[in-house]
């Protein structure tokens, strides 16, 4: 808990960022309130990032929920907490650990009976449940205990009650109004509670005042920039943690005269993706590792018929079924080489929640220009991260799709030779012969050929349009030093992290920089020319070093470069890096 130097009152002291950590079992609502606390950071000018971890049984479990508020930029979830809540017993065993020195402690006296007096922890127990029964006059133990300790918590960092009333407002207005009857009177028993004669704790006014400011998660922003990129089908089957964005697209498309159906399975799903892309239509599917898994077999005939076509991998832990709401980067080699033969995509990866609408658009933007499937890699990390950022322009990004059913002049080769596939749907007039499109290799109309020059010309074609594409990517810019002894490379959800390290490593002296990498398959060009200066780089990912010790975006690296200054990061816990983590690995290397 970053602390100003002077107090504002007696028993008042302004700080400039916060970490809570909400422990409890994932029926008690903690995701609820947690993400009520990030919403209010867009609503206040201030920075946000979260991390939660819930079970993968249907019957729950423990979980946490933390939140990690500031007045400033927030690049991290935070490592330790400053602030515990502990619903359970097995709440305050487990996360009492990660509670700094020094930090308070708030627990449901209720529940927890042995508290640790240690490491000048200040414990607060308040009867959670209790106080919530009486101020509801309720029977249900459970039900409206996190909005007590919202209101705690509102009191306590003295947060703006009047917009977390009005975000309750809007959560429960829709329900019978009893319900938020209810979820209003224990707020406010929870605000009113008193905490004894303990310092209050107020944030610095939030840095952001300029912006137009909104918190959102990473599976709502992509869902949102694909509905903005202009695409309006597509076809999915549930999986965790992708399935979010499906059932925004099944509710949303309608709206703008789309339809996203949920298959019966995912080859169903990719199939009838295809087909409306067939159709003229720029359309999506998605999944989580297994899922995309199954979907490859219909991704090669994709790439073979230059077909248009947009896929987002959620990923999670793996192999198989794995560790479903765990975070992994694991798929990066599935998704640039997983289907059988020379199968050229493109492959993109959001580095922040702001940036999953981004990353939709320029997907939606790279196949339509260069006429191939488009894979995504967000992870859960991204998927469920709640941060605050400025709203996207919608007015400047917006596409409004049309089906291009011109007539097609009588020289008309959807495959030419000597430029990039344009395919002419159903329906458009056609004054010479019908194209055809098709898995089997073809010739320049799209009629299979068994021509072994052929073979060769159309395969040089399919890869060479996007070795043209990585000429044209920028370079990602360093964050830190611009020469010296270490560069990061990270990709995905690490952005943050990666840079805070540096942050940290700087300020121990060391001469180090960061670079992320957005543009996975392919790369952009001349990425050597990054780390030229430098003794050494990491490449700080989530996935296993394997039989040959380096990450999967490290071998694709030191294969592209045959750089031997090129080292791993890695780790497969199911958990984002810590920043200690990132920092202790780049000291050994140092």
């Amino acid at each position: 808990m970053s602390q100003s130097a002077a107090p504002t009152g007696a028993s008042e002291r302004t700080l400039r960022n916060a970490v809570i950590r909400l422990a409890g079992n994932s029926q008690d609502g903690i995701q609820s309130i947690g993400g009520i606390l990030a919403r209010l950071a867009g609503r206040t000018a201030q920075d946000v990032m979260t991390y939660m971890t819930i079970p993968s049984t249907i019957s729950g479990g423990p979980s946490i929920f933390q939140v990690h508020l500031g007045s400033g930029e927030v690049l991290h979830p935070g490592d330790e907490s400053d602030v515990l809540v502990a619903f359970y017993q097995h709440s305050y065993d487990s996360h009492i650990s990660a509670l700094r020195q020094g930090g308070i402690c708030f627990y449901d006296s209720g529940e927890v009976t042995e508290v640790k007096h240690e490491r000048g922890i200040v414990h607060i127990g308040v009867p959670f449940t209790a106080a919530t029964v009486e101020a509801t006059g309720g029977s249900a133990r459970d039900r409206g205990k996190n909005i007590f300790v919202l209101g705690m918590l509102c009191a306590f960092f003295q947060l703006d009650r009047e917009k977390i009333a009005g975000i309750l407002a809007r959560q429960f207005g829709r329900k019978d109004e009893s319900v938020l009857r209810n979820a209003m009177l224990a707020f406010d028993a929870g605000y009113a509670y008193p905490v004894g004669d303990h310092s209050q704790f107020v944030f610095e006014p939030g840095e952001h005042l300029d912006d137009k400011r909104i918190s959102s998660d990473g599976n709502t922003m992509l869902a949102m920039g694909l509905i903005a990129a202009g695409v309006r089908y597509g076809s999915a089957y549930p999986i965790t943690p992708w399935s979010s964005i499906m059932e925004i697209l099944r509710t949303e498309l309608p709206r703008y005269g789309g339809i996203y159906v949920q298959a019966e399975d995912e080859l169903a799903a990719v199939s009838m993706t295809i087909g409306a892309a067939y159709a003229g239509h720029l359309a999506v599917t998605g999944s989580a590792g297994p899922g995309l898994s199954l979907k490859m077999e219909a991704l090669s005939y994709a790439s073979m018929a230059e077909i248009p076509l947009l896929v987002i991998n959620v990923q999670r832990g793996g192999p198989s079924t794995g560790m479903p709401t765990s975070v992994e980067q694991s798929d990066l080699m599935q998704a640039i080489y997983g289907s059988h033969g020379d199968c050229p995509r493109i492959v993109l990866a959001p580095q922040d929640v702001e940036d999953c609408f981004y990353i939709a658009l320029e997907a939606a933007r790279l196949a339509r220009e260069y006429s191939c499937p488009v894979i995504i890699l967000s992870d859960q990390a991204l998927s469920s991260r709640i941060e605050a950022f400025s709203e996207p322009d919608l007015q400047k990004h917006w596409i409004e799709p049309q089906l291009d059913l011109s007539p097609r002049a009588e020289d008309f080769k959807p495959y030419p030779l000597d430029a990039i596939t344009r395919h002419a749907p159903p329906g458009a007039k056609m004054a010479g012969k019908y194209p055809h499109v098709s898995g089997l290799e073809h010739d320049e109309h799209g009629h299979p050929s068994g021509n072994a020059r052929m073979h060769q010309r159309m395969t040089d074609k399919r890869r060479d349009k996007l070795v043209a594409l990585s000429k044209s990517l920028p370079l990602p810019e360093i964050h830190g030093d611009q020469e010296g002894d270490l560069l990061l490379i990270s990709w995905g959800s690490n952005c943050g992290q990666i840079k805070e390290a540096v942050n940290r490593l700087r300020a121990e002296g060391h001469r180090v920089g960061a670079a992320h990498l957005r543009h996975l398959h392919p790369m952009p060009a001349g990425l050597d020319r990054l780390w030229a200066k430098f003794k050494k780089v990491a490449v700080a990912e989530l996935n296993d070093v394997g039989l040959y010790g380096y990450g999967q975006l490290a071998t694709l690296l030191r294969a592209a470069y045959a750089e031997p200054k090129i080292h791993s990061i890695c780790k497969t816990d199911g958990l984002t890096f810590r920043i200690s983590e990132l920092v202790t690995r780049s000291e050994k290397l140092l």
